[in-house]
């Protein structure tokens, strides 16, 4: 079996995490939350070489989890095209739930994504994970 990375991303507030939970416990996946990981590097730096620094890091982490033979979830903003290309998930799932953030930095920079998966646009994490991961099963 290929293990897959899924990225669920989102403005901030959209219900990545909510999902990501919800998820990952259907699926049997590892979850990868971009607030531990920052908090883990003690990287706050939301600039956009920031952003490319944790899409890069929450790649190679994700990588890890792979080796160990899980799948993985991993939720984060990744706001922009270069920092998805960075990230390369298998899977995209996109929470198109609100329009704006709480953060107007993030509201500048976030390019709504042309290429995903999934695209979520109601705050029902359970409804979705339940679709979501149906769909997800029939790939893996």
């Amino acid at each position: 079996m290929a293990f897959k990375i899924i990225l669920i991303m989102g403005l901030p507030g959209s219900g990545k995490s909510t999902l990501a939970s919800k998820l990952v416990s259907l699926i049997g996946a590892t979850a990868l939350n971009a607030d531990e990981v920052r908090r883990r590097s003690n990287d706050w730096d939301f600039t956009l070489e920031g952003r490319k620094r944790q899409a890069d890091r929450m790649r190679n982490l994700s990588e890890s989890i792979i080796k160990k033979n899980s799948h993985v979830v991993a939720d984060f903003v990744c706001p922009t095209p270069e920092t998805r290309k960075s990230f390369k998930a298998d899977i995209v799932i996109w929470l198109d739930t609100i329009k704006k953030g709480r953060y107007e930095d993030t509201n500048k920079m976030f390019v709504s994504p042309r290429k995903f998966d999934f695209r979520v646009t109601e705050k029902n994490a359970e409804k979705w994970a339940k679709i979501i991961s149906n769909k997800i099963k029939e790939i893996l």
